[in-house]
């Protein structure tokens, strides 16, 4: 799998490329490919969040589960769609949250992009996926490396808010340092949950006073 990753990220996950998990994924996806099956995000998309949030940057992680398995929706970013797709169910919930906890007007794009490039890393446990199959790839090797990754955030950075958002998410708080980051937990906000624990937590405007508290600017949470 030939992959193109931003300078200060390819440092750090060169290692894990090398690690057995990396292999297996990497097997996976070309046996997929064989059987003609449809992944998401195309393969250009799949490192996404590692080139448009470089890690020297990162602030904020936002955790989800895998990418959308819809046509048109997957872009290596969690939570986002291009734009011009119509806002998923879960993102909708996060903007009303946003809307209710710092009166942001109720953005018209589901694309996060502008999220990303100001350090908010907005990271799926599960990078690719198979079209129409939820979860499809959550046991192919994705999960080591994606833990891997939180790891290396928690012990090399400092002050990084983590949005651990449904039990999904919450199982990798055992991965972070406590003493050196700031962890901020909700239910997930798919409409299945969202109104039994994510709404009404204002995450966002508590985010934004962290990374101020600790002399970094806050994030612009408009799209």
């Amino acid at each position: 799998m030939e992959v193109k990753i931003e300078s200060s990220w390819k440092k750090v996950l060169t290692p894990l490329f090398e690690k057995p998990y990396f292999s297996q994924i990497t097997n996976h996806l070309k046996t997929e490919k064989e059987l003609n099956k449809t992944i998401y995000p195309k393969g250009s998309l799949i490192f996404n969040a590692f080139n448009k949030t470089p890690f020297n940057d990162v602030k904020v992680v936002i955790l989800g589960q895998d990418p959308y398995h819809q046509p048109g929706q997957a872009m290596g970013l969690s939570f986002s769609v291009p734009d011009g797709v119509k806002i998923p169910p879960s993102l909708s919930n996060i903007y009303k949250e946003l809307n209710k906890d710092i009166g942001m007007p109720i953005p018209t794009t589901g694309n996060l992009t502008k999220w990303a490039s100001q350090g908010v890393l907005l990271l799926n446990a599960a990078l690719t996926v198979r079209e129409n199959e939820p979860a499809s790839h959550s046991k192919i090797g994705w999960m080591d490396f994606t833990t891997d990754i939180i790891k290396i955030i928690s012990t090399q950075q400092n002050n990084v808010v983590f949005l651990l958002w449904g039990n999904f998410a919450q199982q990798k708080q055992v991965l972070i340092d406590t003493t050196k980051h700031k962890i901020l937990k909700a239910a997930h906000p798919s409409p299945l949950s969202a109104h039994n624990g994510f709404f009404g937590t204002k995450h966002f405007s508590s985010t934004n006073q962290y990374l101020t508290q600790h002399h970094k600017n806050p994030i612009d949470w408009m799209p």
